[in-house]
């Protein structure tokens, strides 16, 4: 069973076979199913009259139904007239979307590099399942992908707050899969994300080269597509670059609206500056804004950073915000206006890409995928950070700086005459950059 409207079906055939046509449809072709909740089937009935006879002639065959399906009794719950609104406005929300404070459309700034992606968001928040399914937002990390997700959630969750939303990151859901074919709760999962009306998917890079994930996801999506109900999925890259992406995904990818976020020009840095400013209730020079604005180009992640340090010097250093102040809140994170990952980060992320462990790149096991992954990761170290070759190979049990120059140098030759090795590059410094 894939979704509580497979259940239902299911239901009805096998009523089928135990009452005539006409009292299927005198009785039964109003009603509609809601959800599983607490081993109960929720439907909904218009016609209170019709509850009451299905109660009271044919719950034992529901009931009986839904025993032979899920060897194990269920409960059965029959919603009618002005029931299923109450009933939605007191069940909590098992699923909420994270992080809503700030994340609205309003606190969005919008500028020439975002201001189709916004259109795009603003459309399918006025219109889901319409023409613009799925929307396919992407960009480099820190340039607000998240933020019109989940402006896209809130907005038609409080125009219609009855819609059944489910947000997940492309790395929590493979965990979720993972947790829910080791503890054989697969019914479960499923019906948590493919029995929705909104389906917003962060991050989907991550499912890319995850075999058994992108066959559930594919599933997944299908089934709430061919409902009519919105996707939205966001990613650092688009499909046609996930060289590892499954070719079914890519092409129901391509064929949606496909959105790009490019880094804010400068004017666009300088709105964000002082907006991010005034909301933390922090005032800024004009000098001090087009520092900022001039010195980070690629990411409003680092201005909302820097601001975040500049208003804890003042609250808790009491410090007097100019210029000087600036420029020391941006040393940690100013290097010609990229942020700089760590070594850890690094290893970790090109480890999670081959599928190893931290310790499989730092030790000392050679087997060929871990000894090009391992050469990989110095390589990342040395040209996203640039470290040292000794403070390089300390990350590796004190490898020789000679070993780590010849382990870059291989990668270098590599990447000039394997396309499949500098594609390889990009996804997994993409990965890096997408860590928050």
């Amino acid at each position: 069973m894939n979704s509580v409207k497979d259940i239902w079906s299911a239901v009805m055939d096998m009523l089928s076979q135990e009452l005539t046509s006409t009292a299927i449809s005198t009785w039964f072709s109003d009603c509609k199913p809601i959800e599983i909740d607490a081993g109960s089937l929720v439907i909904y009935t218009p016609n209170e009259f019709k509850r009451d006879i299905i109660t009271d002639r044919f719950m034992p065959l529901i009931k009986k139904s839904l025993s032979d399906i899920f060897s194990t009794d269920f409960g059965v719950v029959i919603l009618s007239g002005d029931e299923l609104t109450e009933y939605n406005s007191k069940k909590p929300d098992k699923d909420p979307l994270p992080e809503l404070v700030g994340y609205t459309f309003d606190n969005f700034i919008v500028g020439n590099s975002n201001k189709f992606a916004h259109a795009a968001a603003i459309a399918v928040s006025n219109k889901p399942g319409g023409a613009y399914n799925p929307l396919f937002i992407y960009g480099n990390s820190g340039l607000g992908k998240t933020h019109l997700l989940l402006a896209i959630g809130q907005s038609i969750r409080e125009r219609h707050p009855e819609t059944k939303i489910a947000y997940v990151k492309g790395d929590d859901f493979i965990n979720e899969l993972i947790s829910s074919i080791k503890n054989q709760s697969m019914e479960k999962f499923r019906l948590k994300y493919r029995n929705v009306d909104l389906f917003l998917v962060d991050d989907i890079q991550f499912i890319a080269g995850k075999q058994s994930t992108q066959e559930e996801f594919f599933h997944t999506f299908n089934n709430i597509y061919e409902s009519g109900h919105q996707i939205v999925v966001t990613s650092d890259r688009p499909p046609i670059e996930m060289s590892l992406l499954d070719d079914r995904l890519r092409t129901r990818f391509e064929g949606g609206l496909m959105a790009d976020i490019q880094p804010p020009d400068v004017e666009t840095r300088m709105v964000i500056t002082r907006s991010k400013a005034s909301q933390l209730g922090l005032r800024l020079s004009d000098e001090s804004v087009s520092y900022i604005a001039e010195k980070l180009t690629s990411n409003v992640r680092q201005i909302e950073g820097v601001v975040k340090r500049l208003t804890a010097y003042k609250d808790i250093l009491g410090c007097v915000i100019d210029l000087e102040a600036v420029r020391r809140a941006m040393e940690d994170v100013e290097r010609n206006g990229t942020y700089i990952p760590s070594p850890d980060r690094i290893i970790r992320e090109t480890a999670r890409f081959f599928s190893l462990s931290e310790e499989d790149l730092r030790g000392q096991n050679r087997s060929k995928n871990t000894a090009v992954a391992r050469q990989i990761s110095m390589y990342l170290i040395r040209t996203l950070s640039n470290r040292s070759l000794k403070d390089i190979g300390s990350e590796y049990e004190d490898r020789n700086h000679s070993t780590v120059y010849a382990s870059i140098k291989k990668i270098e030759d590599c990447i000039k005459s394997d396309p499949s090795m500098a594609s390889t590059i990009r996804e997994i410094t993409s990965n890096i950059n997408s860590v928050s």
